[in-house]
């Protein structure tokens, strides 16, 4: 299959979410070459859309939850897989509610909405990644290798911390293979974990219908398991969900021992890293760009000269000699322009920041002080760059009209803009603004003193 390909039709489906208990209805949609797959909230104000892909994951403990802003979808994996094993490249999944329906804990009845549907090709190639070199990864019990292939295959061993069903399993995917061998494989849990999901706010819908339940060596369910070993084809049906979040195929052949949705996601954040690697190389490489061209004057500041347009982009090595600061206290990654008094910086915001792991757990959130603080730094720069003396230390003095607007989560990339309003001697004022995705997450006013280190 070399070209992309979305659904014929639309296509609906009405349950409860397996963690939410929310009831909802799921639209399967068709959509445009390259779009990939989208979930689109109908259920609040605007209907908010969030990309299925990694950098939007934003908790993966016992299901995979996608964020951007405010809106959240939980439990994407089986709908993500659906669409995977069947090669859809493209497609909006509505939903009135937060969570996908959990139907009987396998893909069947999402397998039965692409049936209805139907699939059609469109003009657009298929942008497949074949793995170049093994791309490894341990995490806790759980060990991954993927390995180059001109195909893609999945083997996998499961079992619990005791060792108890321990199961393997090897597949080579093919729509045919995933709608006979992966799809009708059940969600399951094993007795001793229920008390500590429902304490966590966890499987609210969860029933014997929808899951299948191990207690010591019997095997809980409302009818007979569907394969001998439904577990672990349980579990090569969530990796081929999370994988999914690359947003484009995968050829290769991976090896998993005991996978976990967090080491699928983070297996994912490597195969993009290993497919950005070409790019990486190129420009490592390549000839730097050229100076600025330096053109007469036309204004009437008195000055000599300047440089043909007001932008000017500084990298993360040369913000670093104009602030003093360092991990993990370093609120900048980039300035995009500085613009007279005006300047635009950068801060992705990864889940690798160390504040998340107490602010807060199970819910990370960029606290608003260090926006404040990278707003301050922001503004550092651009007093020191007009002031002409970069080798001081612009020290932050006061913040007024301070307003936390939205909160800020792992995968947004923070834009912060600042404009000096005034500046007197030493003395320096700024208003800055966060921005995420162009919506105002936060903004303040900033005072400055100029010192010698």
């Amino acid at each position: 299959m070399l070209q992309q390909q979305t659904l014929s039709s639309p296509a609906a489906f009405s349950g409860v979410g397996l963690h939410s208990g929310n009831p909802v209805t799921m639209t399967f949609l068709p959509a445009g070459p390259n779009t990939g797959v989208r979930f689109r909230r109908v259920d609040l104000e605007g209907k908010p859309e969030i990309e299925a892909r990694v950098e939007n994951v934003v908790e993966n403990n016992r299901s995979t939850t996608l964020a951007k802003g405010n809106t959240r979808v939980h439990t994407v994996e089986h709908v993500l897989a659906t669409f995977a094993g069947y090669g859809i490249d493209n497609a909006i999944v509505e939903l009135d509610a937060n969570e996908p329906p959990i139907a009987d804990g396998s893909a069947r009845e999402y397998c039965k909405m692409v049936q209805s549907a139907g699939i059609v090709a469109q003009n657009e190639r298929r942008d497949a990644f074949a793995v170049t070199t093994p791309i490894e990864l341990e995490m806790g019990e759980t060990v991954m290798t993927l390995f180059p292939d001109d195909v893609f295959k999945i083997s996998c061993t499961s079992s619990d911390r005791d060792g108890r069903f321990t199961q393997f399993h090897s597949l080579e995917l093919s729509p045919k293979a995933w709608e006979n061998e992966l799809s009708d494989a059940r969600t399951f849990c094993f007795f001793e974990e229920i008390e500590y999901l429902i304490s966590n706010g966890l499987i609210k819908g969860g029933t014997l219908e929808n899951a299948v339940v191990i207690r010591d060596d019997a095997v809980l369910t409302t009818e007979p398991l569907r394969y001998p070993d439904e577990f672990v084809r349980h579990k090569m049906l969530d990796i081929l969900g999370d994988l999914a979040l690359l947003g484009r195929p995968v050829h290769g052949h991976l090896i998993a021992v005991k996978p976990s949705h967090a080491a699928n996601c983070e297996l994912v954040r490597r195969i993009a890293a290993q497919a950005r690697g070409p790019v990486t190389k190129a420009q490592t490489f390549a000839p730097p760009p050229p100076a600025p061209v330096k053109v007469p004057a036309t204004g009437t500041d008195g000055a000599g000269e300047a440089t043909a347009g007001h932008s000017s982009a500084m990298e993360v090595c040369a913000v670093m000699k104009l602030l003093p600061h360092r991990y993990p206290f370093m609120m900048v990654d980039r300035i995009i322009k500085i613009d007279g008094p005006q300047i635009v910086g950068v801060k992705n915001v990864t889940i690798n920041e160390p504040y998340f792991q107490g602010h807060f757990p199970g819910h990370p959130i960029m606290p608003g002080v260090l926006q404040l603080e990278a707003m301050a730094q922001v503004a550092g720069i651009v007093m020191l760059k007009r002031a002409e003396k970069e080798n001081q230390i612009a020290y932050f003095m006061s913040a007024d009209n301070v307003k936390w607007r939205k909160p800020v989560y792992p995968g947004d990339t923070l834009s912060i803009e600042v404009e000096l309003t005034r500046m007197r001697g030493a003395i320096g004022r700024a208003k800055g603004v966060c921005k995420v995705r162009g919506e105002v997450v936060s903004e303040a006013e900033v005072t400055f003193m100029l010192r010698e280190p």
